[in-house]
């Protein structure tokens, strides 16, 4: 990457930078791949943060199968995120998990399990597991919420065979004009659901698998207790790879913490952090990192910047910390502050192999939260910081009431914020699609096909606040 002008000596957000375009002889968004070379085996550099209100097992399938990554959280216990880690495995490459119910269930438990899915549907199934019905939100309309589903489920049933093209899936689905239907496998039991849109994603999406073809999942784990113990634990159940997170990322017991990991899973490729310097992230790789976490302090959900004056603007702290990676042949991440398309893609010019994204993944369906509305009807779920107040007495719980309250002393971070889901794009997936075009494109106007290709071409300059207001869209008249 190269300032077209002095790079200025001061530190940049990615609100303070742009890109201009340069001669390009790429002729279509999809002759750009996205698949990045830091061990996570990404074919789009996108990754859902740590954080308990992000995700889960649901995020963690869902970007796997479009080729992201999901870290689950610290704070479960050991043993629950080795079942995440099995179902997530488990889950079928070429569509989504089915929420299902007996006939006998009521209208009211599907209501409750529509939020759970993009694909807002119930499939009803027999003691066998064999589609009887579809129950949509449509359905539920104005019907008793005790009524039971046999008795709403669509009788118009189409299923589709597992292993069918995308191509053929999504012409009978548009002909029979439904949104979605069961996959069934060759028992004619349940396999999944697959709507048109997923049909299309398949042809553009690669699935970010492990060895064995199933998909893959990160987990997160902390500097204090036994990790040792615990990286073991979680490569034993299956983590494909393992970030060990600290809010201060470039301290000691951070650096004794990642030579433990380490030792523990040398396999495994290991991302550690967060930092914002060269220096931070050359000790963090003479420790045994692979990745280098980079960010303090921009998230959406994150005071501690206010609260301490620490931190840095993040596109030059991605840039500073990607130059001295990439000398050791190793790769960071971006961790926070992207709020559009472009962050992600000027975060990657910077020299990021992949970016994390938090509060924005939070309004989605496939998020762990509840589904929440305000007064005016708009579906929202909670996002919080994970030095929050609420954060920390989730992950004190075990201790004694006086040591609670001493921790409760010290917080960085919002412990409830709203995310309210996009009418235009309330799945995870609906997200990706609109972040990954962005980013294709921006490849295009460098005339790059491959993240280093875009890396290497990418032109940036520093613009004004008003240069950065100046491409905003304007939805109405001014």
């Amino acid at each position: 990457m190269r300032f077209i002008d002095d790079q200025p000596r001061h530190d940049l957000t990615y609100a303070d930078v742009f890109m201009v375009p340069g001669r390009s002889a790429v002729t279509s968004r999809l002759d750009v791949d996205l698949s990045t070379d830091d061990g996570t085996g990404n074919s789009v550099p996108i990754i859902a943060a740590n954080m308990t209100a992000v995700s889960g097992r649901r995020m963690a399938e869902t970007l796997a199968r479009r080729g992201g990554l999901a870290v689950i959280p610290q704070d479960i216990p050991t043993g629950v995120v080795a079942d995440v880690i099995a179902k997530v495995k488990s889950r079928p490459l070429d569509c989504d998990t089915a929420l299902t119910l007996p006939p006998t269930a009521t209208v009211a438990e599907a209501i409750a399990l529509f939020p759970k899915r993009a694909h807002g549907a119930v499939i009803v199934v027999d003691s066998e597991n064999r589609p009887l019905g579809v129950v949509t939100e449509a359905d539920c309309r104005g019907v008793d919420r005790f009524t039971q589903l046999e008795q709403v489920a669509s009788d118009r049933l189409i299923t589709l065979p597992a292993g069918i093209s995308d191509e053929n899936a999504f012409d009978i689905l548009d002909e029979a004009n439904v949104k979605l239907a069961p996959v069934l496998d060759e028992r004619g039991r349940l396999h999944g659901v697959l709507t048109r849109a997923g049909a299309v994603r398949n042809t553009i999406y690669r699935p970010n698998t492990d060895a064995s073809g199933r998909l893959r999942i990160a987990v997160a784990i902390g500097i204090n207790g036994d990790v040792s113990g615990k990286a073991s634990a979680l490569v034993e159940a299956g983590a494909d790879v393992i970030v060990v997170d600290t809010a201060h990322g470039h301290q000691e017991k951070m650096l004794d913490a990642l030579k433990l990991a380490r030792d523990a899973a040398p396999n495994v490729p290991i991302a550690a952090g967060n930092v914002v310097t060269a220096e931070g992230a050359n000790d963090l790789i003479n420790a045994g990192a692979d990745i280098v976490k980079v960010g303090v302090g921009p998230g959406a959900m994150c005071t501690t910047r206010m609260m301490t004056g620490v931190g840095r603007p993040q596109f030059s702290a991605v840039l500073e910390c990607a130059a001295t990676a990439r000398r050791h042949g190793k790769h960071v991440w971006a961790d926070g502050g992207v709020r559009h398309p472009r962050d992600v893609a000027l975060a990657l010019a910077a020299g990021a192999s992949n970016v994390m994204i938090g509060s924005w993944f939070a309004g989605t369906h496939e998020s762990p939260g509840d589904m929440h509305y305000d007064a005016e009807g708009r579906p929202f779920k909670e996002s919080f910081g994970m030095a929050s107040a609420r954060a920390v007495k989730a992950r004190s719980a075990t201790d004694s009431a006086f040591g609670q309250a001493r921790k409760a002393l010290f917080e960085e971070g919002i412990s409830t914020g709203r995310m309210y889901l996009d009418p235009k794009r309330p799945g995870v997936e609906d997200l990706l699609d609109s972040i990954v075009a962005g980013v294709r494109s921006s490849a295009t106007y460098a005339g790059a096909t491959s993240l280093g290709e875009f890396h290497d071409r990418a032109a940036v300059g520093v613009q004004s606040a008003a240069g950065y207001t100046e491409g905003t869209p304007v939805p109405s008249s001014w």
